[in-house]
């Protein structure tokens, strides 16, 4: 049975701190795993830039309400769950993502949980696991599915090197071109059909 694995943001739906960057004036706040593949570097400087400018989890889930799925990415999502098992592999965080989870038809997520405080900042986060994306398409290879996945960022090449087929969707140049392994889409329809003949050539539907 194939399984499809993607990422959320910059894949399905617009980057949450780009757009919070946008509301909040704060340039800082566009520094994305993009820019930074160490995640755990990145957090800490948002949670220091959060703090810094009096902004709180309120404050930036007001901004989420307003956001909607990239254009055809609910599309894309239906097709595709209309042949495989979708599962959507993000390091966002369960209080960001579920309005843009409900627009989308609430497909399964495995992300992150953040801490906050009395005051409501953002004190902390706690990651599921270590690596989690690359872990989960592992331990669904474990279970005898074949894993066909989409990601955009550094934060996704663990997840496509594990994957029995792994492809970019809009993913910058800089970043393709460090990974040329992973065939690069820019659109749904396209990395659509590279999906289904992946799991044409991989068999065991």
């Amino acid at each position: 049975m194939h399984i499809v694995c993607l990422d959320l943001e910059g894949v399905l739906v617009p980057e949450i701190w780009i757009a919070f960057s946008e509301r909040s004036g704060v340039r800082e706040f566009r520094r994305t795993t993009r820019d930074e593949p160490d995640y755990d570097k990145l957090m800490r400087f948002r949670l220091a830039l959060l703090r810094e400018h009096g902004l709180k989890l309120a404050d930036i889930q007001a901004v989420i309400g307003g956001m909607a799925p990239l254009d055809g990415a609910r599309e894309f999502l239906d097709e595709l769950r209309a042949r495989y098992q979708v599962v959507i592999l993000s390091d966002t965080f369960y209080e960001f993502a579920d309005p843009l989870m409900r627009q989308l038809g609430r497909p399964t997520l495995m992300c992150h949980r953040l801490e906050v405080d009395a005051e409501g900042f953002v004190s902390g986060y706690r990651l599921r696991q270590s690596d989690p994306k690359r872990h989960a398409v592992e331990a669904l290879k474990s279970l005898n599915f074949r894993v066909i996945a989409a990601g955009d960022s550094f934060n996704d090449t663990g997840m496509l090197g594990a994957a029995d087929a792994g492809f970019f969707i809009h993913a910058p140049p800089a970043i393709a071109a460090q990974f040329p392994q992973f065939p690069v889409h820019h659109g749904y329809a396209d990395l659509a059909a590279s999906m289904h003949a992946a799991a044409a050539r991989l068999g065991g539907a």
